[in-house]
C-alpha cells in the first residue's frame, strides 16, 4: 500500500487514485468552496482552532450549513486519522475544502455542504527562515477588489494564479497585489508585513488581504514582546521603500523574508527573531 494514498471524503476514508467527483460539482463550476491550508506535526495541527474558526466565518459569509463535525471540530479527529493512515508522523501540508453540494447554476439548489480533505508530505516539521532572501515586485495588471469576500480563502482564486504567472514569468520570489486604490495588499499566497524601527505593520483587512491565521499569530506575538503594532492604516509603495525589512507569511512556510524590491535592500533581523518566538508558540 502506497503511503499518503488516503484522502478523506464526509468522514469516510477512500484510496485517493480511485476516488472522483462529480463534473457537477460546484467547486469546479463556480468557485463555490472554501479552503483551509493547514501545518502539521506529527499529530498535531498547528492552530487547528484559529482554522476551524476561520472556516466557519467563511461559511456564514457564503450562507453554507456547516455541520456538527465542523461546528464541534470533531473534524479534528478525522484529519489525524488521516495523518496516521497515511503514515504522516512529521511535516505535513493539510488541505481541508468545504464545498456546497451540486444542483442549481449560479443560484445553488440548498446550501448543504460536502468537505475533502488531503495531506502531502513536507520537509518542515517546524518553521524555519529561508536562507536566501526574496526578491519582489508590485502586481499591478489586475486590482484586488476590497470587499467582504476579499478575506475569505476561497477556491474562487484566479487572480492569484495571475499573479503567480506574473512572478513566475518574472523570476521573482514573490509579487505583492494593491487593491482598487493602490494599498498594497498581500502576496500570492501570503499575507505582508513591514518593518521600521520598533514597528511592524501589515495591510488592514478593510484593504481586502485574506484574513491569515499566521497574520494573526505575528500579530499577536508582536503585541507580546512589546513591537508597535499597525494593523488599521493602509500601506503605500512609500511604505514599502522606507522600511527597515519586509517578510511573508503563511500557514505552511510560516516566515519567509524579502531580500529585495527595486533598488531596495532589507534586514532580517527581526523575521528571524520571529521564527523562533513562533516556533515556540506553535510547538511548545
Amino acid at each position: 500500500m502506497a503511503v499518503n494514498s488516503f484522502i478523506l471524503y464526509n468522514g469516510e476514508y477512500h484510496f485517493k487514485d480511485e476516488f472522483g467527483l462529480s463534473y457537477k460539482n460546484r467547486a469546479f463550476c463556480y468557485g463555490d468552496a472554501l479552503f483551509e491550508t493547514m501545518h502539521g506535526n506529527g499529530t498535531e495541527i498547528q492552530f487547528f482552532s484559529d482554522h476551524i474558526t476561520r472556516l466557519m466565518y467563511g461559511m456564514d459569509i457564503l450562507k453554507m450549513e456547516i455541520p456538527s463535525v465542523i461546528e464541534t471540530g470533531h473534524i479534528e479527529k478525522e484529519l489525524i486519522k488521516l495523518l496516521h493512515k497515511n503514515k504522516l508522523y512529521q511535516g505535513v501540508r493539510i488541505r481541508l475544502t468545504v464545498f456546497r453540494n451540486e444542483g442549481g447554476k449560479y443560484t445553488p439548489q440548498n446550501n448543504t455542504i460536502s468537505y475533502l480533505a488531503e495531506t502531502e508530505y513536507i520537509e518542515n516539521d517546524h518553521y524555519e527562515i529561508n536562507q536566501k532572501g526574496l526578491v519582489i515586485d508590485l502586481f499591478k495588471d489586475i486590482k484586488k477588489p476590497a470587499n467582504k469576500l476579499a478575506n475569505l480563502k476561497s477556491a474562487n482564486a484566479l487572480l492569484y494564479v495571475m499573479a503567480g504567472l506574473y512572478a513566475k514569468n518574472k523570476d521573482l520570489g514573490d509579487c505583492i497585489l494593491l487593491n482598487e486604490h493602490n494599498h498594497l495588499v498581500e502576496g500570492v499566497s501570503s499575507n505582508l508585513f513591514l518593518v521600521k524601527g520598533d514597528t511592524v505593520s501589515t495591510p488592514p483587512l478593510k484593504d481586502g488581504p485574506v484574513a491569515g491565521i499566521m497574520r494573526k499569530q505575528i500579530l499577536k506575538i508582536a503585541d507580546k514582546y512589546g513591537l508597535k503594532v499597525n494593523h488599521e492604516q493602509s500601506l503605500k509603495e512609500s511604505d514599502l521603500l522606507e522600511a527597515d525589512e519586509v517578510f511573508l507569511t503563511n500557514s505552511i512556510t510560516g516566515i519567509r523574508w524579502v531580500l529585495a524590491y527595486k533598488d531596495r535592500r532589507y534586514f532580517n533581523n527581526i523575521s528571524r527573531q520571529f521564527v523562533d518566538k513562533l516556533n515556540m508558540e506553535a510547538f511548545s
